[in-house]
């Protein structure tokens, strides 16, 4: 088959490598691929590269852009519909609230012009712009749109089951135009331990201490990414476990405001930023750390969860979205959203127990192992396709 994938921009996150390896083993598997993205602007960094390296066409739209602004989105619309026609593919598959607009209606626009009503149009759903900490407004305004986009859509895959509900919660589409792919992870990345030295290496080179027990939040210092409540909770900890350090993984627009917060606290011997860092050094990030604590309100499903378990390491977070479908009592802590106290007492529990901590990552990672493999997640995928071109 002849796919398209659009997603708005490539940068260093989770829908993002997701649309990667999805692309690289359509590719692999003999389909002709290409996936269109726009310019990867800001702080995140971005996955050229490893877009580049691969099988598949790559095209970079510089109209397509995150913010809305009929400025950039009519070319970019345009520019969507341009490609579509030259490469007159079997399916569009598109990803993020954006691109999935625009590469929705463009395919559309088309689709009748065509010889058997191709192309078939799919939307990827990593996670909603409509959500509880936003204005009641804006979110009638997100699910309006999506309602509309909807009529425009084949089917919807989506990366938790929780996706699923809440979109058709909202009205949007049908139960039976829906199906769930977990974000798949190079699992043997994750799997295969890395020695004491790198351990050591990698402790020594943010300065952590070889006796710390490392608190890892891998995440883009961003709104709605949870950092302050971390924060919070660390003031809580920070005396009762003088041994703890709170490691901040990624970059971003807050960056600057959280340093000087902590150094406020008098807390900025306990925290250390990496910024940005490859996608190839998260199995070394986690596999170096004790407990990964994730406080984002607004996800799919977040990937850093089922790379933690697959690292071997429990997770804590916020009980929203997908994460019920990874973590429980059996591999983590879920805790109630924004609630401070619960996230304190989830963290000394762990920091205190070590046969615990060892517990929660090998069972979490006998949990997660056979669901969030590449082929996996590209088998539901290309059975879809496959329906939809029968």
């Amino acid at each position: 088959m002849k796919i398209i994938h659009i997603i708005t921009r490539l940068i260093l996150g989770g829908a993002q490598e997701n649309t990667l390896i999805t692309c690289k083993l359509l590719a692999n598997r003999g389909h002709e691929v290409t996936l269109v993205t726009g310019p990867a602007l800001g702080p995140e960094g971005d996955l050229y590269e490893h877009a580049r390296n691969q099988k598949f066409k790559f095209i970079i739209l510089d109209d397509l852009r995150r913010q809305i602004n009929p400025h950039f989105d009519v070319p970019a619309y345009f520019e969507i519909k341009k490609v579509l026609r030259e490469l007159r593919p079997d399916i569009v598959h598109t990803h993020s609230a954006k691109a999935g607009i625009l590469g929705r209606y463009a395919a559309h626009s088309l689709k009748n012009k065509w010889a058997y009503g191709l192309p078939k149009i799919i939307h990827g759903v990593h996670g909603l712009a409509f959500h509880p900490y936003q204005s009641g407004m804006l979110n009638k305004f997100y699910i309006a749109v999506e309602k509309a986009a909807a009529k425009r859509t084949d089917f919807f895959i989506t990366v938790a089951d929780a996706m699923t509900k809440q979109s058709l919660d909202a009205g949007i589409g049908k139960p039976e135009k829906y199906a769930t792919a977990y974000s798949a992870i190079e699992e043997d990345d994750f799997l295969h331990p890395i020695s004491i030295e790198q351990r050591n290496d990698f402790r020594l080179k943010f300065a952590i201490p070889e006796d710390s027990i490392v608190l890892v939040t891998i995440a883009r210092l961003f709104h709605l990414k949870g950092h302050e409540f971390i924060i919070e909770s660390a003031k809580k900890l920070a005396d009762q476990f003088p041994k703890v350090i709170w490691l901040f993984v990624g970059d971003g627009i807050l960056a600057d405001r959280y340093k000087k917060w902590i150094d406020e606290l008098g807390l900025t011997h306990r925290f250390r930023f990496t910024g940005l860092l490859p996608p190839n050094m998260i199995p070394t990030v986690l596999q170096s750390s004790d407990i990964l604590v994730h406080c984002s309100l607004r996800e799919g499903l977040a990937r850093t969860l089922p790379q933690s378990l697959l690292a071997g390491k429990p997770a804590i977070c916020f009980d929203l979205d997908g994460a019920r479908e990874v973590i429980n009592e059996n591999t983590g802590r879920l805790i109630k959203p924004k609630d401070v106290n619960q996230l304190t007492a989830a963290c000394a529990e762990l920091i205190a127990d070590k046969v615990l901590r060892e517990k929660l990552g090998l069972q979490g990672r006998e949990f997660v192992k056979e669901k969030f493999s590449p082929d996996a997640m590209v088998d539901i995928i290309e059975s879809v396709y496959n329906q939809l071109c029968g």
